[in-house]
């Protein structure tokens, strides 16, 4: 892309996202290109947005992010914004894969998914905004930090000045995202094999190595699960779950994620709004916005551990898609709530109005 055609690229992302009142990703969207696309033609200082493009080292910049204070984390999906406040804490990594467990903010980071990286600084009607934000090879988001009031902002400008890349050219170039990896015929899965290993689970974590073992989806997988542990409930199973978990302050963990992160809540949650089709959590530390009319598949699962069965929650979309998972809040040796299993266990079982819905 040259310089003419970055520049009208530009004034017509930040036109659309003026006049309509839009976030940048939907902005993006409207005009046909990837979010990180649109960030990126912005490098350099253009109206009320600065844009400065990090290195792609994306292991040590993260590792820093506790120098910041308390900030914002935000991760999302197509479906679902997960919003945490607090401090990176506790943050380490394994090749390409990071942690980041403190008491607010608790992050599972897989790094090879990470391309594109840049601190973004917008004048807001709320005031100056001041950013990290993280993108796949898609131009897809994977994380964002947002500095608040109280953030450590004399550290993020020394973050920012450390990595910043000595390309600031405007632009980046993306991959076109494949289509859905289409299941392989349930005639080629050896099911018996398959709800054997179910069986002999003693972790939550075996599950995934069970999927790639018989190369099946999540969702595949739980149409061929043993019977007794899953079944598929209605779709207004999230709300109804959310509002029983606030109305006894039951601690609940919530999981939202895409290919590039999990991020995690795990406590009470007190102040649940639906509006239109986004059921929320507005709560001081957690926001949740998910859009209960993406959700395809809602199932109740069950896995074996050896601290017992441990229960889940798991909402797709319908390309399979996970868009959230809910457990009651447990540690590793600790057996699960009995009133979070009694919870999910209320759920009414999928009906065909569910579906047509």
């Amino acid at each position: 892309m040259n310089i003419t055609q970055n520049t009208t690229l530009r004034t017509t992302f930040l036109k659309t996202k003026s006049s309509q009142n839009l976030r940048n990703r939907e902005a993006a969207a409207l005009i046909g290109i990837s979010e990180a696309e649109a960030i990126a033609t912005c490098i350099g200082k253009h109206d009320n947005t600065e844009v400065i493009r990090l290195k792609p080292d994306f292991i040590n910049i993260m590792e820093q992010v506790p120098q910041l204070g308390s900030v914002m984390a935000l991760t999302r999906n197509d479906s679902a914004v997960h919003e945490k406040d607090g401090a990176y804490l506790k943050m380490s990594h394994n090749g390409h894969v990071g942690l980041a467990l403190g008491e607010a903010i608790d992050l599972r980071i897989f790094y090879s998914q990470w391309k594109f990286g840049c601190a973004v600084i917008e004048e807001t009607p709320r005031g100056i905004q001041k950013s990290l934000q993280f993108f796949d090879r898609h131009g897809t988001a994977v994380h964002k930090v947002f500095l608040r009031e109280h953030s450590q902002h004399e550290a993020y400008e020394k973050l920012v000045q450390q990595y910043r890349d000595g390309n600031q050219q405007p632009g980046i170039s993306v991959e076109e995202k494949p289509s859905t990896e289409a299941e392989i015929p349930n005639s080629e899965v050896d099911v018996t094999a398959f709800q054997a290993a179910w069986n002999a689970m003693t972790d939550t974590h075996q599950f995934f190595g069970l999927l790639n073992k018989f190369r099946l989806s999540r969702t595949q997988a739980l149409r061929l699960a043993p019977p007794q542990f899953v079944r598929q409930v209605n779709h207004d199973a999230l709300k109804t779950i959310l509002e029983n978990a606030a109305a006894i302050a039951l601690p609940i963990m919530v999981f939202v994620g895409n290919s590039g992160m999990i991020q995690i809540h795990s406590g009470p949650v007190n102040n649940i709004k639906v509006m239109g089709p986004w059921i929320n959590v507005l709560d001081t530390g957690f926001n949740l916005h998910l859009r209960e009319n993406m959700i395809a598949g809602s199932w109740v699962v069950s896995k074996p551990t050896l601290d017992g069965i441990v229960t889940s929650l798991e909402l797709f979309d319908r390309d399979g898609q996970t868009i959230a998972m809910l457990f009651g809040v447990r540690k590793p040796g600790q057996a699960e709530l009995p009133v979070w299993r009694e919870m999910v266990a209320a759920l009414p079982e999928l009906t065909t109005t569910s579906v047509s819905a």
